[in-house]
């Protein structure tokens, strides 16, 4: 989880669903996140897909998820990652479907 993370950071109360990717809600202004103990970070790409999407924890990151998209906007891919837990890949058809294996 110690990678440079790309697009563009905005901060959220939550999330929604149980689906990959996560749907991120209630957005907060950099002002807010002082008075905080949790909150989402959230970085989106030149589509405005979300690419990476960490829990923050009193300042520590809880977990971690990168996403992959296929040309047509479906998920590809989802790398899961928690602390002291190697990380879990998932793929995805492109109908954003799981694939086995």
């Amino acid at each position: 989880m110690n990678i440079e993370l790309q697009g563009e950071c905005r901060h959220y109360v939550s999330y929604s669903g149980i689906k990959l990717p996560l749907k991120l809600v209630t957005p907060l202004d950099e002002q807010e996140l002082d008075n905080r103990n949790t909150y989402f970070r959230g970085y989106f790409n030149e589509q405005s897909r979300i690419v990476a999407c960490q829990k923050v924890v009193y300042g520590e990151i809880e977990f971690e998820h990168l996403y992959e998209y296929h040309p047509n906007g479906a998920l590809k891919a989802a790398v899961i990652s928690l602390p002291d837990e190697e990380p879990r890949m998932m793929h995805f058809d492109e109908q954003g479907r799981p694939v086995a294996g």
